[in-house]
């Protein structure tokens, strides 16, 4: 069995909330595995909530539903199942209108809290543009960005109660939510408004977290604070952009080798059972483990740097 053989058996042994069915039938779809991507949408898709949030686990989630709705998306083009675009036209009504946001419009990320994450820029942004609304994927990342952002770094948490951070910390995962987040973006939707501005910034953000990588090439789980644990996710998830914005065009192609390297890093903690050690993991994402996002992030990393890296 190769190692992508074995961390994808032993993503589909994971148990996955909402967001996790997404980045899984994502790393499915970028393997070519079609017929696992179908499966995984058409799983989301039996679970969606009335509210139009796909893959609803009883989770307290605005937008990680949304997650799912790439793959939806795939399985109704290649099915013509109209039960699919229905889907997707609900899980997008729930973004556009539906759900609880900001007065500027940044959506919450947490029913019940009037918080934003950085983790929103992945969950929202590759399936707004891929529905044709780029101008709610923009305005989106503009909104967290304005709230989150600071000398590149994306701390991990604003209240919009209280109009300042309620998380500071330059959480690895939630920066690596961003830049991968925007990478997919620009690699779905080429013709995304805004494009060089979009590049740009996932760049700036690139660029500020490598500037804290360790000698043994990953990271601490918050960026700039070496006391927090030794973490996994976030090289594969830096890895990922690296490698497709070097592909795409939008990083020099110097960070193919920089995405190859985070990944030859983080395949370093892959065990015997394809399990990605050390990650920052499920279910309280706040002390080494594993999870399925990690699972994933590992597949989608190596389908972007290209064919021997796993």
């Amino acid at each position: 069995m190769s190692r992508s053989d074995a961390v994808l058996t032993a993503l589909l042994a994971v148990q996955r909330q909402s967001w996790e069915q997404g980045v899984a039938a994502q790393a499915a779809l970028d393997l070519g595995r079609d017929d696992l991507a179908l499966l995984l949408a058409e799983a989301a898709v039996t679970r969606q909530a009335a509210d139009g949030r796909l893959a609803d686990v009883d989770e307290p989630g605005v937008v990680n539903g949304a997650a799912c709705g790439e793959a939806v998306l795939a399985a109704h083009r290649r099915t013509g199942n109209e039960v699919f675009a229905t889907a997707a036209r609900r899980q997008l009504a729930w973004l556009a209108d539906d759900a609880p946001r900001a007065d500027d419009g940044t959506l919450f990320h947490m029913l019940g809290a009037r918080e934003m994450w950085a983790d929103t820029v992945y969950m929202v942004l590759p399936f707004l543009a891929l529905s044709g609304r780029a101008d709610l994927a923009v305005a989106q990342l503009e909104g967290h960005r304005q709230r989150l952002c600071r000398d590149g770094l994306y701390a991990a948490i604003w209240s919009e109660e209280t109009g300042s951070l309620r998380r500071a910390d330059h959480w690895g995962g939630g920066n690596g939510w961003v830049v991968a987040g925007i990478a997919r973006t620009l690699r779905l939707v080429p013709e995304l408004p805004r494009r060089a501005e979009l590049a740009a910034h996932a760049r700036e953000v690139l660029d500020a977290c490598l500037a804290l990588r360790r000698p043994d090439g990953l990271f601490h789980d918050v960026l700039d604070d070496p006391a927090t644990f030794r973490e996994t996710n976030a090289a594969q998830m830096f890895a990922y952009a690296a490698a497709v914005g070097a592909a795409d065009g939008w990083l020099p192609d110097s960070y193919a080798a920089i995405g190859r390297d985070l990944l030859a890093a983080a395949t370093r903690e892959v065990d015997p059972y394809g399990v990605v050690r050390g990650a920052c993991g499920s279910p309280s994402f706040d002390r080494p483990g594993w999870s399925a996002e990690a699972q994933a992030f590992h597949l989608l990393a190596a389908c972007a740097v290209g064919p021997g890296e796993s």
